[in-house]
């Protein structure tokens, strides 16, 4: 199909065209991205400068999750901050479709990466004495590997379906970010097929991905009557901050994509949920009451204060 478009931009109407909620909006969206990146960014530091968590695969992984969510809330949240004090929320067509390019092949990517770290507590759970042979780093890096071609692989398809769609009517998008429904609602053509392919892209791949998750944790979490009480104890703490995790991600992405693409209100209220919140929480719950963390982030802070007291001492 040979693309027709007249329209070069989009506009956006955003959370609310009301001042007041646009100033709360944009300080709350200020506040959450900076806490974002900080929580984020803490999480990398920490493991990285963490010899004994450096060399562990779930914690590998989660500095791949927390890379993934710092860029996946920039994609959006900068844009949805600088709109809050514009009255009119203009976005160029191809800056448009490059949101829809970076929220899916990130999004894609975190799938994969949050199915490598389920099947790495499985390993480390239910077949302990193979872990260190299993879960090596070949494996690891093929995992991430297969997650960025992964994402790759699903964001040029969800692009293929707007790239070559005709736009030549209204051009007002009723949300706070360029996405799939929005723009196939707006396009001056049949978009029946297309629906169903998103639908398969994205909605069912959703639901099957995290029916495989739950089934999975579903047999960690049976295998743990095997376990000591201390090695239960801990091997719960981890699942839940994992099942936590996945449920926030896949609740929202089940939503929007797994359900006929009417419009309703509080859409908008989901896409900010799962583009601002979920990466600044993710963090939280993975190191709220994970003793090595907490443990490696105190080493690093007494190192920092020992570092800063012998500058000041030379000085």
């Amino acid at each position: 199909m040979q693309n027709q478009s007249t329209v070069t931009e989009f506009v956006l109407l955003g959370l609310s065209q009301n001042p007041t909620i646009q100033k709360t909006a944009f300080l709350l969206f200020l506040l959450i991205y900076i806490a974002t990146m900080g929580s984020n960014i803490l999480v990398i530091v920490t493991i990285v400068c963490s010899p004994a968590l450096r060399g562990c695969p779930m914690y590998f992984f989660l500095v791949f999750l927390s890379s993934l969510d710092a860029c996946f809330s920039s994609v959006i949240t900068p844009k949805a901050i600088a709109d809050t004090l514009h009255e009119k929320k203009k976005i160029s067509y191809e800056g448009c479709l490059m949101q829809v390019f970076g929220v899916h092949f990130l999004a894609g990517a975190e799938v994969i990466v949050l199915t490598a770290m389920a099947y790495d507590r499985y390993v480390a759970i239910c077949k302990p004495l193979h872990y260190a042979s299993i879960m090596n780093w070949r494996l690891c890096g093929i995992l991430m590997g297969v997650a960025l071609m992964g994402g790759l692989l699903h964001s040029m398809i969800q692009i293929s379906f707007t790239f070559h769609l005709p736009f030549c009517g209204p051009n007002v998008i009723d949300h706070i970010m360029c996405d799939l429904y929005p723009l196939l609602k707006l396009a001056c053509t049949d978009t029946d097929i297309l629906h169903l392919w998103v639908f398969a892209n994205s909605g069912s791949f959703c639901l099957l991905i995290f029916s495989m998750l739950l089934i999975s944790y579903s047999v960690i979490l049976f295998s743990l009557r095997k376990h000591s009480s201390e090695g239960r104890r801990k091997a719960l703490s981890t699942c839940g901050s994992h099942i936590a995790v996945v449920v926030l991600f896949f609740v929202p992405c089940i939503f929007m994509y797994a359900r006929p693409p009417s419009a309703y209100f509080f859409d908008k209220f989901v896409a900010i949920f799962c583009t601002t919140l979920t990466p600044l929480l993710n963090p939280m719950i993975y190191t709220f009451r994970n003793k090595d963390m907490n443990n490696a982030r105190r080493k690093m802070w007494k190192r920092l204060t020992v570092l800063s007291d012998e500058k000041q001492n030379i000085t």
